[in-house]
């Protein structure tokens, strides 16, 4: 089992511009991280859009060496989305291509038109490699691992608020057993539990069911209204490529934006967006053009 050293190093600063992949660690953080792994609990992060969530996620599963596995949660998310998929209409349309003559069962049958989700992956690699590579229809593309996966796996299921309630309650068995079943093959997918952290983030659009709520570990990430804290990510994103005082100056417009609006209030996404603009000019032009184009980073919405 990890350490907390392993959570927990010395300003612990992810920053991976090749995969976009951006996090400033800081020590509630690393210590919600590690207790919900220690407990063999999900960690349900809880936060605006645009706070680093995701981030998160996939910077502690750089920094742990292990594989990253996720999935965005949709409206009409079902259960068996995030276990498997089976793709019936195509079995069909192949099984009517085929004359009767020429009609090979071994070709129809279910194996070859089911493909491992996000759960499987995460539980047992192995075996969802080995079904992905005999489905004929791939409906997911394959994560990511490079053998990362023999260390272990951080599974993120993205903005679970979006999901009928159905959906996380549905998930208690899969999460406090660490298994479930595919029933076109009859198998049980059955986890190690030193070898999966699930981190779920909500945004609060919805309210989440009280049983699911307390199956997990819970952490709140929020964006400090604090100048330097916008700097210093802004920095890791960016470095020398946006001048010192637009770094300053944009921080100070969005934290004035966050006191007039309420419902869209800007965010760290929006920060990062307005430099991202920026940082397409040469560093004499940027401040002039921050002032003319901050309100459609900023203002989304009408003030009263």
């Amino acid at each position: 089992m990890p350490k907390l050293e392993h959570f927990k190093p010395e300003n612990l600063t992810i920053s991976k511009p090749d995969k976009n992949l951006f996090h400033i660690f800081n020590e509630d953080d690393c210590y919600a991280l590690w207790a919900a792994y220690a407990a063999g609990r999900p960690l349900l992060v809880r936060g605006k859009s645009g706070t680093g969530k995701s981030q998160m996620a996939k910077a502690i599963a750089h920094q742990l060496g292990w594989a990253f596995v996720s999935e965005v949660i949709r409206g009409n998310t079902e259960l068996s989305d995030l276990h498997w998929n089976f793709d019936a209409i195509g079995r069909l349309g192949e099984a009517q291509a085929m004359s009767k003559a020429e009609c090979d069962l071994k070709e129809l049958k279910a194996e070859k038109f089911l493909s491992p989700s996000a759960f499987w992956w995460a539980y047992q690699w192995e075996t969802a490699k080995a079904q992905y590579d005999q489905c004929h229809t791939k409906l997911r593309a394959e994560p990511e691992n490079n053998n990362a996966h023999e260390n272990g796996v951080v599974l993120l299921i993205d903005e679970i608020d979006k999901a009928e309630p159905d959906l996380p309650n549905g998930l208690l068995e899969t999460l406090g057993n660490y298994q479930f079943t595919v029933p076109y093959i009859n198998q049980t997918i059955k986890a190690n539990p030193e070898k999966v952290l699930v981190i779920i983030t909500t945004n609060e659009e919805r309210e989440l069911p009280t049983a699911f709520v307390r199956r997990c570990f819970v952490h709140t990430l929020k964006m400090e209204e604090d100048e330097l804290w916008l700097k210093q990510r802004g920095e890791l994103h960016f470095g020398d490529k946006i001048a010192e005082s637009v770094y300053v100056d944009a921080a100070k417009l969005l934290l004035d934006d966050r006191k007039l609006y309420k419902r869209y209030p800007p965010g760290l996404a929006e920060y990062i967006d307005l430099l991202s603009a920026l940082g397409k000019l040469e560093l004499d032009d940027q401040q002039q053009r921050l002032a003319k184009i901050k309100d459609y980073a900023l203002k989304k919405e009408l003030a009263d």
